[in-house]
């Protein structure tokens, strides 16, 4: 074992706590639900970023390139001064939902390099600008353009030209669980030598403020360039700055009179660092050299093409020469972490930009790890001391969440642009996460079915915008994955712990979907908008301008898939307890009923299925009970490949009371059975296939998904057919038209506003799910099933090499082509062929359908991490 992993197997068992300290700070806290007690709920003015230096949070700390520990009471991260911004650097920049027109976006260079899963190596780069931090272009200019126009980035501002910029690298390296070393290591790219001030910043949360525990830690020079860390519950830290630099003392408490025109009950507040350097204000700061926020004072003289750095540490007990070890610490936790992925990638093709992109790809997931504090029924009441909450409260967002109470350390989809969990994209978090910390990616499945997550009605929480809103039904997939992906890590020795645990609450979930997602009983489900936003043709989440409800294809695809892998769970715990095989009995009947209904609609009268097209659709179910099917050809008629399990022979025989339950219903249904892909016919090995799709529309799907002129692009499949770009599907009421297009970059509708376009895209989660049935189909129909790849050419794959061949796309969007190039970096020259910037990746949110260039939020590591486990596909071709 690598000492990495023997730090893993110390933390996983409770020894030696590794994971104390980690990046848990998000990114963005203004401008959150949490921290929003308007009466509008309009959680992007309420605190803004200009609020942000002077409000003393109450849910969270945001920072850059920060830690905490796992409570985030100790909160440690890097301020920056060019000496001639208006503020200091302390948080990232971006524009809200309103003021993009694109949504909201982080206006901000910086890269996730590298990290362990106990975070005992850490390594990040921002890109800080000599100039002027051009903060009002950015907001005027995006203001000025529409939709149908590209954003206007930061490097569109001219501020990095002649490269005059820092190139700031933040790093971390642990001698011990409470012992933290940093190191900040500034480079000037720049023609000339420049200055710049680094402020590395100490500071509690503030927990005192709200009336519950008025206990106020301390931060207190004990001598020079030494901190005293003293908190009750955290214990004491010396907090060790090298080269003595001056330090600067203020209060983690909000500046009343700056924000709310009330009177100076105090001088120090938050933005009293702040207020010092920038404005020269002497009274900003403490000079009795103590209270809950500091920062060490380095003034930085770089000459061109050189670096400076700056070395800090936090520990517990003091260090007498805390310096002296410092750079062996370093170099010894670096070498630890290249052994842990030279063992990770062991079987990944010797390709070194591959394993760039790959570790790259690790580190921006466990980088978005954050501690994610809300407790609903205090913030819908407030505080004793203060934020008593407006009354219409009583009837906004969330208030059916009074139960929900979270305060873990959870993987977030991007700390800036989404720094809450969304459900459906945590699932696909923990498969990459599983790679390296199996334990952490089942804590992570765990936690949403908590009691103090789940509603008690059985529904889980979607995100903090809308606890209620519904997102795909994915979780039962994940953590069959999970389980069986840490099975094999433990020698074939599953955790039924964990599986048996997560089980039992996502049988209550399942039960919520039947009793409330399928109004007329029908197995037919209506999700809502299951988090693919704009691709209907109307708002899903909305009720619809016909009045009824729409039949959805990808919700009852859904919920078929929600039922395999359930069963399969089931099929799994039966192997110790029997008592399990009727659970997967129930579940298998449930499948069947389901597979039933999309493609008989429930009532032998309509279905989901059109044979002439050979595509699902979504159906309309108007007041009149007329029924319209909705002829928009995109991923939600591709879904029903998601619903897809294979068993072999010998599960089979092993579960005696499943298989004559099975048999009984197929020979006593045979409508149920002739619906189900071949049950009763032996594949390769003597294994059975259930899936709602049969051989003949299984290939009739895949002629148009793989058809270049309709979904599939040169980088994977798109969220639409590229038919309806000349072709667009138009449905007309008395009062409009509406239409559905295909838009391969961004969003052209304000459809859920924001940056999400499911019109064209493409998307790494749904594009991963494709793969991983068609593989199931494989492992079933072995080399006696082969489509055309692509449509047209006459060139036949097996499902096995049509997958690998789809992992290739998708994998190209990142890797650079024979020309050195990388699509998700379009046309830019300074990323595609730069040397500080040509190896640093933004794992984007999606892709453009056509050209591959990189969209929506650019750090959306978590489900495009998924990038990890295809490159691994892709390697062997």
């Amino acid at each position: 074992m690598t000492q990495e992993q023997l730090r893993l197997a110390e933390s996983t068992a409770h020894t030696t706590p590794w994971k104390k300290f980690g990046p848990y700070l998000t990114e963005r806290q203004w401008g959150t639900v949490r921290e929003d007690y308007s009466p509008d709920g309009n959680a992007w003015d309420y605190v803004t970023h200009d609020m942000a230096r002077s409000l003393a949070y109450r849910w969270g700390e945001e920072g850059l390139g920060g830690i905490s520990d796992d409570r985030q009471l100790l909160c440690f991260a890097v301020g920056l001064w060019n000496g001639k911004d208006e503020v200091l650097k302390e948080r990232l920049f971006g524009l809200t939902n309103g003021q993009g027109n694109h949504g909201e976006d982080v206006k901000e260079l910086y890269y996730y390099l590298d990290s362990t899963p106990t975070h005992s190596y850490m390594r990040m780069l921002y890109k800080y600008p000599q100039q002027r931090f051009p903060y009002r272009k950015l907001v005027k200019e995006n203001a000025r353009r529409g939709r149908q126009e590209a954003e206007y980035e930061l490097l569109d501002t001219g501020v990095f030209n002649k490269s005059r910029y820092f190139d700031v690298f933040i790093e971390y390296a642990k001698a011990g669980p409470d012992d933290v070393l940093a190191q900040i290591t500034v480079h000037n790219r720049g023609p000339k030598a420049a200055s710049v001030q680094v402020l590395p910043q100490l500071w509690f949360r503030n927990t005192w403020s709200w009336g519950y525990n008025p206990a106020r830690p301390s931060l207190r020079e004990q001598a020079p360039g030494t901190v005293l860390v003293e908190h009750a519950e955290l214990g004491s830290y010396h907090f060790y700055c090298d080269e003595a630099p001056q330090l600067l003392f203020c209060e983690n408490e909000t500046n009343g009179p700056r924000l709310y025109n009330l009177p100076a009950e105090g001088r120090h507040f938050k933005d009293g660092i702040n207020d010092y350097v920038v404005d020269g204000n002497t009274e900003a700061i403490n000079t009795e050299q103590q209270g809950t926020k500091v920062a060490a004072l380095y003034t930085l003289s770089v000459p061109s093409g050189q670096s400076r750095s700056v070395r800090l540490r936090l520990c517990q007990p003091p260090c007498e020469q805390p310096f002296a070890d410092f750079d062996q610490v370093f170099a010894t936790r670096k070498q630890e972490a290249d052994e842990f992925y030279d063992c990770l990638q062991e079987n990944l093709p010797p390709d070194p930009d591959a394993r760039n992109v790959q570790r790259q790809a690790f580190a921006g997931m466990l980088w978005s790890k954050q501690f994610y504090y809300y407790d609903v029924s205090q913030w819908m009441n407030g505080d004793p001391a203060v934020l008593t909450p407006p009354p219409e409260r009583r009837k906004g967002r969330n208030r059916q969440w009074s139960h929900l109470h979270n305060e873990d350390i959870i993987s977030m989809p991007d700390k800036w642009e989404y720094p809450w969990y969304a459900a459906w994209d945590l699932a696909f978090h923990c498969i990459p996460l599983a790679m390296v910390d199996a334990e952490f990616a089942k804590q992570q499945l765990r936690v949403l079915t908590k009691d103090w997550y789940m509603h008690p009605n059985g529904q889980l929480p979607a995100y903090e915008w809308n606890f209620s809103d519904v997102n795909p039904p994915v979780h039962a997939w994940a953590t069959w994955r999970v389980y069986k992906m840490d099975k094999k890590l433990r020698n074939n020795q599953g955790d039924t712990v964990f599986l048996e645990s997560v089980f039992h609450k996502l049988a209550l979930n399942f039960t919520w979907w039947v009793n409330r997602k399928d109004k007329s009983e029908r197995n037919i489900f209506e999700g809502g908008f299951l988090g693919l936003d704009n691709i209907g043709v109307f708002d899903r989440s909305a009720p619809l301008p016909t009045g009824g409800f729409i039949e959805q294809s990808d919700g009852t695809s859904w919920m078929a898939m929600f039922a395999l892998n359930m069963m399969r769970m089931a099929l799994e715990l039966a192997r110790t307890n029997p008592v399990y095989q009727d659970m997967a009995s129930k579940f298998f009947e449930h499948f069947l009923h389901i597979a039933d209904a999309m493609t008989r609609g429930g009532d032998g009268l309509f279905n989901l299925w059109d044979e002439e097209d050979g595509f699902y659709y979504d159906v309309l179910h108007t007041p009149d009970e007329e029924r319209t099917k909705l002829k928009v050809r995109s991923i939600v008629g591709l879904i029903p490949l998601f619903a897809v399990e294979v068993l072999d022979q010998e599960l089979l025989d092993a579960m005696p009371e499943f298989t004559a339950r099975a048999r009984w219903v197929l020979d006593h249904r045979p409508h149920l059975a002739q619906l189900v892909a071949r049950w009763e016919e032996p594949g390769k090995g003597a294994r059975h296939l259930l899936g709602l799709l049969r051989r003949s529309r299984l290939k009739k799907l895949l002629q148009r998904m793989l058809d270049e002129t309709e979904f599939l692009s040169e980088y994977g499949i798109r969220a639409m057919s590229r038919y309806h770009l000349e072709h667009p599907y138009v449905f007309s009421t008395d009062e409009d038209d509406f239409v559905v297009q295909y838009v391969p970059g961004e969003a052209e509708s304000s459809m859920f506003g924001g940056n999400s376009n499911w019109r064209g895209p493409i998307w790494f989660p749904i594009n991963y799910l494709i793969i991983e049935s068609l593989q199931r189909f494989h492992f079933y129909y072995d080399s006696k099933f082969e489509i055309e790849y692509p449509t047209g050419s006459g060139t036949m794959l097996t499902l096995q090499e049509v997958a690998i061949a789809l992992a290739g796309r998708l994998t190209k969007l990142l890797l650079k082509d024979e020309n050195g190039r990388r699509p998700a970096f379009g046309h830019n020259e300074l990323l595609q062929t730069d040397p500080h910037f040509r190896d640093y990746l933004l794992f984007h949110e999606y892709f453009h359908g056509d050209t591959g260039y990189g969209l929506g939020a650019s750090h959306q590591t978590g489900w495009t991490g998924l990038i990890v486990r295809l490159l691994q596909l892709r390697g062997t071709e």
